[in-house]
């Protein structure tokens, strides 16, 4: 007969049998949430097959619940890393949980929250580096698929709207694992061909699936590193995508994306119209507000008493000419008594004056004056000068 075993033997071989397991000290399990509790010791719940029904104890530690990506919650999918523990004492095995995070639709937002938050982070959503549309583009370059509808929606545009302006297709995939690699391909041709001054990345609305290549982080980074603007137009109104928030100008639509890139020239003709009706009336109120000043001045001008003003006029000039006559003539007045005074000061000082009062000038043989006779001898020779004429004489005898 078979050796009977303990409740406590059996359950620590079903422990140690569990617990000692390679896969099951970390596994990853999928399921629903079911009955989430949350308890000072940690988050209580249960995930379950929604195939088959089963389900299976799980256990979030307090410690633990700041690092998980998502805090599970009843209805949910998740994506679950945890370890397989027993417990003795109510003979049960439950999932001690590491991390938790959205399973299915719920994974791809959660990785899309991700990449977001990361380029937001660098910069790259930052209305600073986006590069304005030019006014009137003479090309333009295209990405999108040939056959996709929005590559005709995007023609059909452009032709009604601007006449004359060259398109360039880029040809891409736009859905797709390989559509990533085929759009940032379509986009360097673009750059790498030089012509076009605006770019426009588009295609028709779909899934989330669909639409997955446009939050690519390699067209994302294609985008944002482009020389010229990128205008999107992906999708629909309710669609936005990683694509839409890198690019210049996002427009949602195909068509949207046209009306953006380019103006409407009946509506620019319009405007140039309008502009021309508005100059018009400008310069005519201009005229008329000059008119009227003009009418206002030659009234004024008729109301003025000119015979009165000329001869006020003339009376002040004759005044002007009389002080200026009297001036001038006291001031030659003036200089008249001032040079008499200067010829009769210059005559008493005239030698000729004072020797015809009957004073002399005696000088010696050599020109010199004699001034006192004790230069003078006997016998000497000399020439005086007289009011009248000269006389030489000899001198005989000198007195003291």
């Amino acid at each position: 007969m078979p050796v009977a075993l303990s409740v406590a033997g059996l359950t620590d071989y079903i422990q140690e049998l569990l617990e000692q397991d390679h896969q099951l000290r970390q596994v990853w399990v999928t399921g629903e949430v079911k009955s989430a509790n949350q308890h000072r010791s940690g988050l209580f719940f249960s995930l379950q097959d929604p195939d088959s029904k089963a389900l299976i104890q799980c256990v979030v530690w307090s410690s633990q619940l700041s690092k998980l990506a998502q805090i599970p919650v009843s209805g949910e999918q998740l994506i679950v890393l945890a370890s397989l523990r027993v417990y003795p004492q109510r003979g049960q095995y439950q999932l001690s949980v590491w991390q938790a995070m959205p399973a299915g639709e719920g994974l791809q937002a959660l990785r899309f929250r991700q990449l977001r938050n990361r380029l937001e982070a660098e910069g790259l959503f930052d209305e600073e580096h986006k590069l304005p549309l030019p006014i009137h583009p003479q090309i333009i370059g295209v990405v999108t698929s040939p056959q996709a509808a929005a590559w005709g929606d995007i023609q059909r545009t452009l032709r009604r709207r601007y006449s004359g302006l060259q398109v360039l297709l880029s040809p891409a995939q736009v859905q797709g694992e390989l559509a990533p690699v085929s759009i940032v391909e379509a986009i360097k041709r673009i750059e790498q061909d030089g012509r076009a001054q605006l770019l426009i990345l588009s295609r028709g609305g779909g899934s989330s699936e669909d639409l997955a290549c446009f939050n690519d982080e390699r067209v994302v980074r294609a985008i944002a590193n482009c020389s010229i603007p990128v205008v999107t137009g992906i999708g629909h109104q309710r669609d936005e995508s990683l694509a839409d928030l890198v690019a210049d100008v996002c427009a949602h639509t195909p068509t949207a994306a046209a009306e953006i890139a380019v103006p409407e020239l009946a509506h620019l003709y319009a405007q140039h119209q309008q502009r021309q009706e508005a100059l018009n009336e400008a310069l005519t109120h201009v005229l008329k507000a000059q008119e009227r000043r003009i009418q206002s001045l030659q009234q004024r001008l008729q109301r003025l008493p000119l015979d009165r003003q000329l001869r006020q006029e003339q009376k002040a000039i004759a005044q002007k000419r009389q002080q200026l006559l009297q001036s001038t003539s006291r001031r030659f007045s003036q200089a008249s008594q001032h040079c008499q005074f200067l010829r009769e000061k210059l005559a008493t000082l005239d030698p000729e004056s004072v020797l015809k009062r009957g004073y002399a000038v005696v000088r010696s043989t050599d020109g010199t004056i004699a001034r006192s006779t004790a230069n003078l001898i006997p016998g000497q020779e000399l020439q005086i000068q007289l009011g009248e004429g000269d006389v030489n004489v000899k001198v005989t005898e000198i007195l003291d």
